[in-house]
């Protein structure tokens, strides 16, 4: 009686541990769910994903046939070598393990634990693993509960679902997630050496790495043993130590989380289909990738680009970085530079204040602020006494654009840049002052590419979507004439040639407008523009704010956006668009003779076939630049020799510049000093060295700066 009670024993003890119903395979694999959230592009295609479970990695539930066969010969071979044989117990290893323990050899005990049982505790957590090992009544419950499994599931279904829920390394669980977070691969793609050390990480997955190699060229070379019929295989155990290392330091790696998903991803969906264009996206990544390696020498190592849809307003391809960071630099706040100019230009004719072939005064200008005398000057500090609209938004010239705001007005601009969707100017015009007109003003690449659809579909706004939708017509906000003349302006290679040349990156082989922007200190680059189905944006720089070396918007910026949109129209055509109704072309001549007869567009009524200039009136001379007891402090940021000051006056022709008394050269052209830290005194004097006006200003090195602001 007793003898029989004993024999039961073990019998009721596992009964507690045995669930009424072993699930199905099918269940199994409904239940299964991604640590990560999946972003989708437009047809489907994985894009990114974001991690939505902190405690375990996993990945997709990966059917039999999608893994490399050498892991399932490296399992079986480590953990369970007679698995097609027995019914969910191995008897003879369970009766080894229990010889071995009677005479105090303990060996191995997870020797007797076959794949059916290891997949019974991962299945029902009562009879895993743990810390003090499992009693006898979870060891016998294990048994039961892999004999049911074996009993209802077909060898193949065990296999395939032990693979997808063991453990293999740290948060590393199922093959999915294993294969990728430690070769960056699927499951299908691991090959002997691979599959080698992901079965000896069953075994032990804290296990240290030297020991995991030792056991994975083990496991190699009796693989290799079986596959050779006896020979004496060759097994490069170097070459597994050195993949085992490169692994275990992979699954270590901290992954940044795209900033695309990022902002997608909201964690309550499993799955988001996005708008994006795999495809694009990945030519523009690498697009941008390469430009930025190029531009390394130039100390530049940040960037970003956004690609629109003109008719619906998604956005096709949205890359955040280079790769090398996780802060999204299309929503970042930059300064604009020389973006918002379109906008300036446009609102000035929408209110019949210019046209086209309007002249501008392109000479030093002084404006007093509150913040004291601003001195724009143009980027490459030439001046050319008149020059057109036309001439000025295509050449990008600062001094006509900041006449252009006075006549339109501040607070008028301000507000049309906020109906064009840039909210970040959320301080008082005043705030920005004239200099608004040349992007003093912060905004992110993606509300400015945004602004950009605005003038792509002639005025009309709408919003963005990240998500596809239907072409959306949006509102009417700019007035369409004003709108096409701005845009024939941007496409206009011949105008823009005074300051860039015929021959640059904005000149597509198909009709694009573009504008490029460089902000002050050269720490942001910019070149947007369009075509008629796309808006592309992009943003090159350094994302902590250190100034870029000689770099221009057609030699940073330029060749991304130029690469992007030949990329988008390989197959596409982009004709110009017809011109409004309200617009008529006309001859026009300048008098006098500063630019050549052409044939321009205006609005209809203020058309004319000849543009006359108005004498300038006579100024004093005078040095606009610096005033008088200007205080100049060095950039820390830029290498001292690189920094250069502007000396700028008023009526200098037949004058010369003296410095602290000696001659710089003729003041009818700016000069480009090297500061020095000290007082000094500036001059203006005439043939005979007679001064005729003096500043005196002063130079703060970058350690006296920062400890002159301190003590204010």
């Amino acid at each position: 009686m007793k003898v029989r009670l004993l024999l039961l024993l073990p019998l009721l003890l596992a009964a507690q541990f045995v669930h009424a119903a072993v699930p199905t395979p099918a269940q199994v694999q409904a239940a299964w769910r991604p640590s990560e959230a999946r972003l989708l592009d437009r047809h489907g295609e994985l894009l990114a994903t974001l991690r939505i479970d902190p405690n375990a990695r996993r990945g997709d539930w990966v059917a039999l046939a999608d893994i490399s066969p050498a892991l399932g010969r490296a399992v079986l071979q480590a953990e369970d070598q007679r698995f097609m044989q027995h019914g969910g117990v191995d008897l003879q290893a369970v009766g080894k393990a229990a010889w071995d323990a009677l005479l105090g050899r303990a060996g191995n005990v997870r020797g007797a634990s076959t794949i059916t049982m290891q997949l019974a505790g991962l299945l029902d957590p009562r009879l895993g693993a743990r810390k003090g090992g499992r009693g006898i009544g979870e060891k016998w419950g294990q048994m039961a509960a892999a004999r049911e499994l074996e009993a209802g599931w077909s060898k193949a279904q065990i296999l395939e679902a032990y693979l997808n829920l063991a453990s293999f390394r740290g948060e590393l669980q199922g093959v999915d997630s294993a294969a990728h977070g430690l070769f960056g691969k699927a499951p299908s793609g691991l090959d002997a050496g691979e599959a080698a050390i992901l079965a000896s990480l069953l075994r032990g997955p804290a296990a240290p790495e030297r020991l995991v190699a030792r056991r994975a060229c083990a496991l190699a070379r009796e693989l290799a043993h079986e596959l050779a019929h006896g020979l004496q295989p060759a097994v490069d155990c170097a070459a597994i130590e050195w993949q085992t290392g490169a692994a275990l330091g992979r699954s270590r790696a901290a992954r940044a989380p795209d900033p695309l998903a990022r902002r997608l991803l909201d964690g309550k969906r499993a799955e988001v289909r996005s708008s994006v264009d795999a495809g694009l996206q990945r030519f523009a990544r690498e697009t941008l990738r390469r430009h930025l390696a190029e531009l390394a020498e130039r100390n530049v190592g940040d960037g970003a680009l956004v690609v629109i849809d003109n008719a619906s307003g998604e956005v096709l391809a949205y890359v955040a970085n280079g790769g090398s960071s996780e802060v999204d630099g299309a929503a970042a706040l930059r300064q604009a530079g020389s973006t918002l100019k379109p906008f300036l230009y446009e609102l000035a004719i929408e209110r019949g204040q210019l046209t086209a072939a309007s002249l501008l005064e392109d000479s030093p200008v002084g404006i007093p602020t509150v913040g004291g005398l601003y001195v724009p000057q143009n980027y490459d500090h030439a001046y050319r006494a008149l020059a057109s609209v036309r001439t000025s938004l295509a050449s990008s010239l600062n001094i006509p654009a900041v006449r252009t705001l006075m006549l339109a007005g501040l607070d008028r601009f301000h507000a049309r840049l906020g109906e064009l969707g840039i909210s970040s100017l959320d301080q008082d015009p005043s705030f920005y002052g004239y200099s608004l007109a040349l992007g003093s003003a912060d905004v992110s690449l993606l509300e400015l590419t945004s602004a950009y659809r605005t003038l792509a579909n002639g005025g009309r706004q709408g919003s963005i979507a990240f998500a596809p939708r239907p072409p959306a017509p949006g509102h009417q906000l700019l007035v369409p004439g004003a709108v096409f003349i701005v845009a024939d302006i941007l496409s206009d290679r011949a105008a823009r040639s005074t300051t860039f040349g015929l021959r640059n990156e904005l000149a597509t082989s198909f009709w694009s407008a573009v504008k490029t922007g460089t902000s002050k200190d050269m720490r942001d680059n910019w070149c947007v523009g369009f075509s008629r189905r796309y808006t592309v944006g992009v943003w090159v720089g350094n994302f902590d704010g250190r100034s870029m070396w000689d770099v221009s918007g057609v030699s940073g910026a330029a060749p991304v956006w130029r690469d992007v949109m030949d990329y988008l129209h390989r197959d596409l055509p982009s004709p110009a668009p017809a011109a409004p109704r309200e617009l008529v072309q006309r001859s026009v001549a300048f008098s006098p003779a500063v630019e050549p007869p052409r044939a321009e567009w205006f609005v209809r009524g203020t058309e004319t076939a000849r543009v006359e200039a108005l004498a300038l009136p006579e100024r004093a001379p005078k040095i606009l630049y610096p005033a008088e007891r200007s205080l100049i402090a060095l950039d820390p940021d830029i290498p001292s020799q690189l920094q250069r000051v502007d000396f700028r006056a008023q009526a200098g022709k037949g004058l010369r510049w003296r410095l602290d008394g000696t001659p710089l050269g003729p003041a009818d052209q700016d000069v480009a000093w090297t500061p020095a830290a000290g007082e000094h005194e500036l001059m203006l004097v005439d043939g005979g060295g007679r001064s005729v006006a003096a500043v005196r200003f002063e130079v703060r090195g970058a350690a006296r700066s920062a400890q002159a602001a301190q003590e204010d």
